[in-house]
């Protein structure tokens, strides 16, 4: 059997989508050559492959075979590939990570300070919520991901690397500012922006207060930091976000952090990928890097902000 790389690539894109289309669209082919390469393909192995029923295309018993065997040979070039860099050295590479929007704060400072250090590689980051960003873990879509607590209950590897404190905000003028040791049920008589149900802030939120019996009342839910910070310094009520979301407000003093009894809530940064993946030379040297020194170098940063929350 005569079949090539190509074709075996070809066939496999569209025995994955069931459409030629979307296979030349992916590959950036015409159609007519994704059709051809097909018809190569099924002439050398002496058999059908795909099936046509009105507009659908199904794969034949051969096809699934095939497709197996497909997939197996591209996840095998795939690791060799990986090998051969690795006995190369993080020379060059690309990096494909998503981090929680909250992570967006210091994940660009990192990854400046990676890029300095391997100047050939190269990066994707996707900033985005965390139901996103369990949807791509889930596909196996990105080499990591930086985020709060994962669930449990994936087939996860997750390493915490960082505390992330969440705080209260309010601005400067409002009358719980520069109180000492403001008792917990205080905070029942406030209104509270917060971020939308199922981001890992509001989880956290909701624990916190439910453990100790405190109810609050949400007078608007936001879906990013930003939103909320600015709704603060407006005056529309309380906000509960990361010390690591602070940096310049605290030191413009629009906004101020309440020294509130059992605050700050103490959570964990986590660099974290599918069990069992096989990471590239450039994503091993990067989550080394988040683990070994992502918490020096912003160290800085955070010594400012808790000055910020207790006074000192």
């Amino acid at each position: 059997m005569n079949v090539t790389f190509r074709q075996l690539k070809v066939f496999e894109a569209v025995a994955r989508h069931l459409s030629y289309t979307l296979a030349a669209r992916e590959l950036h082919l015409s159609q007519p050559a994704v059709s051809m390469q097909i018809k190569q393909l099924e002439e050398n192995t002496g058999i059908a492959l795909f099936e046509q029923l009105g507009k659908q295309t199904y794969l034949t018993e051969a096809g699934r075979e095939m497709y197996h065997y497909s997939r197996a040979i591209a996840k095998q070039l795939e690791e060799a590939s990986e090998v051969l860099e690795h006995l190369k050295g993080v020379h060059r590479g690309r990096l494909d990570i998503s981090v929680a929007s909250t992570a967006n704060y210091f994940s660009t400072r990192l990854l400046a300070v990676f890029a300095r250090r391997y100047p050939g590689t190269s990066f994707s980051l996707d900033v985005t919520n965390r139901e996103t960003l369990l949807l791509q873990l889930q596909e196996n879509e990105k080499d990591m991901v930086i985020m709060g607590k994962p669930p449990e209950g994936m087939e996860l590897m997750a390493e915490d690397f960082m505390e992330n404190p969440l705080v209260v905000v309010a601005p400067p003028d409002h009358p719980l500012a520069g109180k000492k040791g403001i008792p917990l049920d205080t905070l029942q008589n406030e209104t509270f922006v917060v971020r939308e149900p199922g981001s890992g802030t509001f989880i956290a939120m909701e624990r916190f207060f439910a453990e100790h019996s405190v109810s609050l009342s949400t007078g608007m839910q936001m879906t990013s930091n930003e939103a909320i910070k600015q709704a603060v310094e407006a005056g529309l009520g309380l906000g509960i976000v990361s010390i690591h979301t602070l940096e310049l407000e605290l030191e413009a003093r629009r906004l101020v952090v309440l020294d509130v009894q059992a605050f700050p809530i103490l959570r964990h940064w986590y660099v974290v990928h599918r069990k069992g993946k096989r990471l590239s030379p450039v994503a091993q040297a990067f989550r080394r890097f988040v683990l070994d020194e992502a918490k020096n170098l912003l160290l800085q940063t955070r010594q400012s902000s808790w000055a910020q929350l207790t006074g000192c």
